[in-house]
């Protein structure tokens, strides 16, 4: 894949300027978007591949939802269904994908967890509910241009920040660099949870944050505990166990079960991986199973493996989180 990267690299000028083009169309009216009435905060990156937008979600749905009510609204990668769909009690996996399924699954009926490719139509649909959603969180949608959210939070990791990075196919971005601007909020994702605040400062100076923008720094907060569909047991308990990831990046979790000096071999899969029938009679035969939290999502329903599966919560830590807070809530005050 790295050989075949570099190969394409002609193709990058080209890529680089028919993005570029393209938000210069949005930039000067060429192409519209939509404005709404309600606050809409979207959370993105510039980049393919984790950054965290899932925990961040999370966090704004905790952060919100006891005086909001609050809406979720995503494309649904790898669903099987097409169009708007609104879950409910009778939703499964399939019908909305892994990453929004987890929000329901986790938080039920106090929000609404749409998906729609189209997100104009999206918002559109969840503002005709009997009972419409006073904020909406777009999910992934940084480039999503047809609508223009109130406020954008733009996440680049620690590890792989979009100013050391080209566009595709040779580099990971999917529009050039200085598409950054857009953002209201930057968030350096994955932190250690031990970062200076000389090493902040250096961050920022190259991120060369605008007037307008605040950059804040997060961690991944992993629990002790562990849970299956029926138990709740320290990590520790279930020692010898096999990690099965399909995530985009599994090193940070694969870093922190070994620093908890815990025995397991690794399955990695690719990213939103499908499980096959094969891949599922594979995973019975090993004794204890633990995986992620998106990943859980898909690998619930077998019942074969319901005894033996367990997942591993994880939460986003941001520094000055009370600042971070205030600014959220001030923007939505404004409306």
């Amino acid at each position: 894949m790295k050989l075949l990267r570099k190969i394409l690299f002609p193709i990058v000028p080209i890529y680089y300027m028919v993005t570029w083009l393209r938000n210069k169309f949005y930039d000067f009216g060429i192409k519209t978007s939509t404005t709404y009435d309600v606050p809409v905060i979207c959370v993105g990156n510039l980049s393919v591949g984790g950054t965290g937008k899932t925990p961040m979600i999370e966090y704004l749905i905790i952060l919100l939802k006891a005086q909001h009510k609050v809406a979720t609204l995503s494309r649904g990668y790898k669903r099987k269904s097409v169009g708007f769909q609104l879950a409910d009690n009778t939703t499964v996996m399939e019908d909305i994908g892994d990453e929004p399924f987890q929000f329901h699954n986790k938080f039920g009926s106090s929000i609404y967890v749409a998906v729609d490719s189209n997100r104009v139509n999206g918002i559109a649909q969840l503002l005709q509910q009997t009972k419409p959603p006073n904020i909406v969180l777009l999910d992934d949608a940084f480039q999503h241009r047809k609508v223009k959210a109130g406020f954008n939070i733009m996440l680049t990791t620690y590890n792989n920040p979009f100013f050391k990075d080209i566009v595709l196919p040779t580099g990971n971005l999917r529009e050039p660099r200085q598409g950054y601007k857009r953002a209201n909020i930057i968030v350096v994702t994955k932190c250690p949870l031990d970062i200076a605040d000389t090493e902040k400062a250096k961050f920022i100076k190259k991120i060369n944050a605008l007037n307008h923008q605040q950059v804040f720094f997060s961690s991944i907060s992993y629990s002790n505990i562990v849970l299956s569909k029926t138990e709740k047991v320290n990590l520790d308990v279930i020692n010898n166990f096999t990690l099965v990831t399909g995530i985009a990046n599994a090193e940070p979790l694969v870093r922190y079960l070994k620093s908890k000096n815990l025995k397991f071999e690794h399955l990695n899969y690719k990213d939103h991986h499908q499980f096959s029938v094969e891949d599922i009679s594979n995973l019975e035969l090993h004794e204890k199973l633990l995986t992620t939290e998106k990943d859980y999502m898909r690998l619930k329903k077998y019942k074969s493996l319901e005894r033996k599966l367990f997942y591993l919560p994880i939460k986003m830590v941001i520094s000055e989180s009370e600042v971070f807070d205030g600014v959220i809530n001030d923007f939505i005050k404004s409306f």
